[in-house]
């Protein structure tokens, strides 16, 4: 089956960025969830080749976006493709982290497939975890001034992936029902996170959890990107 115009109207509301690559792997569909992410309106980028848009790389440094494209050639071949992160650009020069999925079209068996990416901006979500991992990375200070210093900056114990999804989505104002609705799980499991980030952080409220955090950002120095507009959106 060919990609069909038609078919954008599946993907032109959706709070997701959505790309669509032909089988030479050029831009058919950019929707506005796309724009709003990467500021490329859709007459920019339709027709040219997503890996010129993109020029995207994973955490490890290794190139996504090439030709012949990798994501094509595993679904040619009935592979299966997990959804990844990749590293790219906004049109302002911006650096972000987008969590891609892939769906592919049906077409003739063996031909290369056109195939339907969708996107949302993770940039907080990599960048804490980053973070974090760093700063525990980093161990413990040596002299007797350096442990006074830092003594109410150290994390006493690693959070779990999903728990830094959730300290993320609560440094975006996200309510218990807003971020059971972002992670796909009850709000009694959302509690749960959020104790154990309290237990962790040594912290009693969620203010105290966000600027345990945010302090830590700043004594490290390092960039911590505002939330994205969907995260945003999906807070209030």
């Amino acid at each position: 089956m060919e990609w069909r115009a038609d078919l954008s109207v599946l993907f032109e509301n959706t709070a997701d960025g959505v790309w669509v690559s032909g089988p030479e792997g050029r831009i058919l569909f950019w929707n506005r969830a796309a724009e709003t992410i990467l500021g490329y309106p859709a007459a920019q980028v339709v027709g040219q080749p997503c890996r010129d848009v993109f020029d995207g790389w994973d955490c490890n440094g290794n190139r996504l976006c090439a030709w012949p494209c990798p994501v094509k050639m595993q679904l040619r071949e009935g592979e299966m493709v997990n959804h990844f992160d990749m590293s790219t650009q906004t049109k302002a020069g911006k650096a972000v982290w987008l969590d891609v999925s892939c769906l592919s079209v049906p077409n003739t068996q063996g031909q290369v497939p056109t195939v339907v990416h969708l996107f949302r901006d993770v940039t907080v979500a990599h960048q804490t975890e980053v973070l974090v991992r760093e700063r525990l990375a980093a161990g413990k200070p040596t002299s007797k001034e350096e442990k006074e210093e830092e003594e109410d900056l150290t994390l006493n114990s690693d959070l779990s992936q999903r728990e830094l999804q959730v300290v993320n989505l609560l440094r975006a104002g996200a309510t218990t029902a807003a971020i059971a609705d972002e992670l796909f799980i009850s709000r009694t499991t959302v509690r749960n996170h959020i104790q154990n980030i309290f237990s962790k952080l040594k912290v009693h409220t969620r203010l105290e959890a966000v600027a345990y955090v945010n302090q830590i950002a700043q004594r490290t120095s390092a960039p911590v990107a505002a939330p994205s507009v969907e995260t945003r959106r999906r807070a209030r």
